[in-house]
């Protein structure tokens, strides 16, 4: 029996990609159909880690099922590669089921994993991420990025100074290979959003983007002031506890959560908590868009356009066969 292209949902942080995949699913049930949904989040694999994440309700993962939230715990990293395979799996037996797949989610080096597959780009070096991390501490992460800048201003160039993580491994991969990491990146295939041979399948890409940035920040504010009524500095609380955690873990990295740390250590204040996080997550949105304006065949619906949102539902519905 061949299948359709897996349709994924996906955009910037708080652009409404999971609202509308909802949207689909619930118009897909009233139809007869049952849609499973895949999310495609570096942050919502850890367990715990709800609030900041912007997890689904629970009301919501009982009404549509999700797969890829709360399968790890927040000590165990886990990676883009684990995902590609994650995701072909589950997108096998979801077929099998007779149900339909649908990515959603907006963590695209996790797509282009599961298209493209990675680079052979040299495994985390526990070694020369701690001599780094020691560099930095005696340095600041300012001399670290003019470290970046000098073996690899690609790559350094499309980093902010704070985005700590992503600067530490840049420079760990070529400390530990020799070549910058925008070289091994060159060397992969170019995102097109198609299949790559090792998976039998092709992908439609549904792309929601704010046209308006302005109102994208302003909702990112609002999401996180939400959060933190709904008790995000205590659930940061409760995760500290977990002695197997350190602020150096990739889920710890996460934006928000990095900077709760920061202030449950007394490194910065409330306001400044606020402040910084926001920042993060306008940093994280412009990334992501950075990275889906590189993928030509993307089809773009605008979230502030009802109209546009209606014919986004109709074209994931029309996809499938459903309407």
């Amino acid at each position: 029996m061949t299948h359709p292209s897996v349709i994924a949902i996906v955009g910037p942080t708080a652009s409404g990609k999971s609202s509308m995949s909802m949207r689909v699913a619930r118009q897909a049930k009233q139809h007869g159909k049952t849609v499973e949904l895949i999310s495609m989040d570096s942050a919502l694999v850890y367990r715990g880690m709800d609030i900041g994440t912007a997890k689904p309700s629970a009301e919501e993962m009982a009404e549509v099922i999700h797969h890829g939230i709360n399968i790890c715990e927040p000590e165990t990293p886990y990676s883009a590669a684990r995902f590609a395979k994650d995701a072909k799996k589950w997108i096998g037996e979801i077929n099998d089921r007779g149900n339909i797949p649908i990515i959603v989610g907006g963590t695209m080096l996790y797509w282009r994993a599961l298209v493209h597959g990675l680079s052979d780009m040299p495994p985390a070096s526990p070694e020369i991420r701690d001599s780094i991390e020691k560099q930095a501490a005696q340095l600041g992460w300012a001399a670290i990025h003019a470290e970046l800048m000098k073996v690899d201003p690609i790559t350094a160039a499309r980093l902010e100074i704070n985005d700590t993580q992503r600067v530490q491994r840049a420079l760990e991969i070529f400390l530990a290979s020799g070549k910058p990491m925008s070289s091994w990146i060159n060397e992969s295939p170019k995102d097109t959003g198609r299949h790559n041979s090792e998976i039998p399948l092709n992908f439609r890409l549904i792309s929601i983007e704010p046209s308006d940035r302005g109102i994208l920040h302003q909702r990112i504010a609002e999401r996180f002031d939400i959060m933190m009524q709904q008790g995000f500095l205590e659930e940061m609380r409760l995760l500290r506890k977990n002695e197997a955690l350190t602020p150096e873990l990739p889920s710890m990295r996460a934006v928000g959560y990095r900077q709760a740390w920061e202030h449950l250590d007394g490194k910065i204040n409330l306001q400044e908590f606020r402040d910084q996080s926001i920042a993060a997550t306008r940093q994280l949105a412009k990334r992501q868009l950075t990275w889906l304006r590189g993928i030509a065949d993307r089809e773009i619906f605008d979230p502030l356009d009802p109209i546009d949102m209606d014919r986004c539902e109709q074209v994931c519905l029309a996809h499938y066969s459903i309407i």
